[in-house]
């Protein structure tokens, strides 16, 4: 053949990828275009097939970290129910074991607001305690990853965590917490004093 059925293009990084792809692109549009003065119609042009390889590459392998991500997720998901109930179960049990701290509270002019936000402190507290400590878990974590990985392969700063994250992970484990320890709460603030005291 006197013209070649194919053109491998090695372009030397992803700006210049993406130039070429535009340029294709316009090329098989319907539109004109104007090369050096001289307009070509669609139907004067041919028609060019091409494969992005890299393209390709990168969409398998972001479905790929997708389909992690979702599954991290999930799995997220299922600890977070999991601790929730069992801060519920926690702060249950702390209301059964203080009944007469409850009602001692109660028959010196406590109201039930006021054992329902005593109660409610302790598991903000509880919450903002975790969520601290996660994150500094989670920076210690990643200062060893990246130091692990920074040696081996030389890419530092593999794990990242934002401090805009931080905050919202802190937040969420401090909502969490009281929306957990809401029903324990009620419960302790509708005890009656007099039972309350009597229990031993």
């Amino acid at each position: 053949n006197d013209l070649a059925n194919s053109i491998a293009i090695y372009p030397t990084n992803f700006e210049q990828k993406d130039n070429v792809i535009k340029y294709l692109d316009m090329w098989n549009s319907d539109n004109d275009i104007t090369i050096e003065d001289i307009t070509l119609t669609k139907e004067e042009r041919s028609k060019i097939q091409y494969t992005d390889t890299l393209s390709i590459i990168i969409t398998i392998i972001n479905s790929m970290i997708n389909i992690v991500t979702i599954a991290l997720i999930a799995f997220t998901a299922l600890s977070l129910v999991v601790s929730c109930v069992m801060i519920a179960i926690i702060t249950y049990v702390s209301v059964v074991e203080r009944i007469k701290e409850i009602g001692v509270i109660r028959s010196l002019g406590g109201r039930k607001k006021d054992v329902s936000n005593l109660f409610n402190a302790e598991t903000l507290i509880i919450g903002l305690m975790s969520g601290l400590f996660g994150v500094l878990l989670t920076y210690g974590l990643s200062l060893v990853v990246n130091l692990i990985v920074d040696h081996f392969s030389g890419i530092n700063k593999i794990a990242d965590l934002k401090i805009s994250n931080a905050i919202t992970m802190v937040i969420l484990s401090v909502i969490l917490t009281v929306i957990s320890g809401l029903i324990p709460a009620k419960k302790a603030s509708k005890q009656d004093p007099v039972v309350a005291l009597r229990t031993e």
